[in-house]
């Protein structure tokens, strides 16, 4: 690979920062950029504005209030003393400052407020909400849904900046790198791909919902900037660390009876959980009982399911209808009648490691920056305190922003991608996809055996030959999405294999599953 001049390519794209994803870390990155005086170009395979996982986040975002030291020790708690002391540190010491100066002051976001004073005078105090493993109410939120509070205003705002360009419906195939730096990433939009050189490039991919049947995540979430950023060399961590919430509504069989996630607030609240006999059992599993750390009730929830049938969430001790309106009207949609308990189980929810970074965003590859999910922090370690994600891409994403604006975008020799073969049939990824999947919620799902981390590893690497071997001659952003689900879920397996150590998320387990996933 060697530099070459602009003319070597027909299409072709310059930047000085590139940011893939659109979710609040990507935009929060884009943000801190622009503000540098840097043109900043957005490119997310997100159709406005659902496609992101930002915009489905329920519970709210956290902030420090008044007690970092007391903040610092509840992301501790939940991480059982695995989190980087360093890294939470920066996230409890600025999350004050990046929630009013971004969220509050430049977006205008109107969290919800606790309504009148004693007096019955209205105040503008925030009603500040208290989730699990929090030892005070810090949670700012709007109702049940507020990412997409956040999520929408964000994209505006940056739609009204000079020296922003956001590409929706636009999927990064493959890094441009040479000799340890990132240079930029080969798009893919409505089957035309050509090369975007950058003088950084910021992956915000999300999470990997993709690789288990059941998640909370939007579609699409298959680890791409993970499987992009090793497979160009590019150090990641804590892959294991895969996190399940506890309370997610399966969905039904009608078309309208989707699964939909419900709010650790509901619980933070008071709401309780019951097994099939009826019996209120997180006491029995922790002192905290339903706002113990997410990993302990998920495996709790599970068990008591496996037991019993079924486990509900029941709302009746405190107003649903009055504090969680978006949530009724989801039940409502679906015909569940919440007045006797929502049925509850866990799905894959949150990845807490990723690719490899420091306090300002930068990954071991020289101008690659990795923000939000896709990226290891050190802030969650083997489990995250809820309501710590949007903060993170937050406060990760404006400081990665805003180092990655002091390079100018350089042009190199990018990667031919081959489309000389005929097309693989439409169901191809679907199918294999399946495969994956099944692998993955056997195997390295909430409860894990070595000899079933070997069995998954053994079909991933299968299933990751063949996938390589179809990407040599064809390029389409299906095949590549499924290349990316495949390296990402091996990374996983393989993390999961090599420790040891049963501890939060990664929960290893005396027997080996009982069905055969291969």
């Amino acid at each position: 690979m060697s530099e070459t001049e602009l003319e070597d390519y027909d299409d072709y794209r310059t930047t000085d920062v590139l940011v893939v994803g659109s979710g609040i870390a990507g935009l929060a990155a884009a943000l801190g950029a622009v503000r540098e005086g840097a043109d900043v170009t957005v490119a997310t395979k997100a159709t406005r504005p659902e496609g992101a996982s930002s915009w489905w986040a329920q519970g709210g975002i956290a902030v420090s209030r008044d007690d970092p030291g007391q903040f610092k020790e509840d992301i501790l708690a939940a991480s059982a003393d695995t989190s980087d002391p360093g890294a939470v540190d920066v996230l409890v010491d600025e999350a004050n400052e990046a929630v009013n100066d971004v969220l509050v002051d430049t977006l205008g976001v109107e969290f919800d407020t606790s309504g009148a004073d004693e007096g019955g005078e209205e105040t503008a105090d925030f009603d500040f909400g208290r989730e699990a493993a929090h030892d005070e109410p810090r949670i700012l939120h709007v109702d049940a849904s507020t990412g997409k509070h956040i999520h929408v205003p964000f994209l505006n705002q940056l739609d009204d900046r000079d020296g922003v360009e956001i590409l929706d419906d636009t999927a990064a195939l493959k890094l441009v790198s040479h000799e340890g730096r990132v240079h930029g990433a080969l798009l893919e939009h409505e089957g035309d791909v050509m090369p975007t050189f950058a003088g950084a490039t910021v992956l915000a991919t999300g999470g990997i919902g993709d690789l288990y049947p059941r998640s909370t995540n939007p579609d699409g979430s298959t680890g791409d900037g993970i499987a992009m950023a090793a497979l160009a060399g590019a150090d990641v961590e804590d892959m294991e660390y895969v996190q399940f919430h506890p309370t997610v509504y399966p969905g039904g069989e009608g078309a309208n009876d989707g699964p939909f996630l419900v709010s650790e607030a509901v619980r933070g609240e008071g709401a309780v959980l019951r097994n099939g006999e009826g019996e209120r059992f997180m006491p029995d599993y922790h002192a905290d009982a339903e706002l113990a750390p997410r990993d302990v009730v998920a495996r709790a929830v599970q068990k008591e399911r496996d037991a019993t049938g079924e486990v509900v969430l029941d709302v009746s001790p405190l107003d649903f209808a009055g504090e969680f309106p978006d949530l009724v009207e989801k039940c409502e949609d679906r015909g569940i009648g919440w007045e006797s308990g929502i049925p509850v189980g866990p799905a894959e929810h949150f990845l807490c490691g990723g690719v490899d970074v420091d306090t300002c965003g930068r990954a071991s590859l020289d101008r690659l920056y990795a923000v939000g999910e896709c990226s290891r922090t050190g802030v969650h370690g083997a489990n995250r305190l809820a309501s710590t994600s949007l903060l993170e891409g937050l406060v990760w994403g404006l400081r990665a922003g805003g180092d990655a604006a002091d390079y100018d975008p350089q042009v190199v020799e990018a990667p031919e991608l081959l489309d000389r073969d005929p097309a693989l049939p439409d169901n191809f990824a679907r199918e294999k996809f399946v495969r994956l999947r099944r692998v993955m919620d056997e195997y390295v799902g909430l409860r894990r055996h070595p000899d079933d981390l070997g069995r998954a590893q053994a079909v991933l690497r299968r299933l990751k030959g063949e996938v390589d071997a179809y990407v040599r001659t064809r390029t389409s952003r299906s095949l590549y999405e499924l290349r990316h689900a495949s390296v990402t879920a091996l990374l996983v397996a393989r993390a999961a294999a090599e420790n040891e150590e049963s501890v939060g998320t990664h929960n290893l387990v005396e027997e080996p599953a009982t069905t055969r996933a291969d």
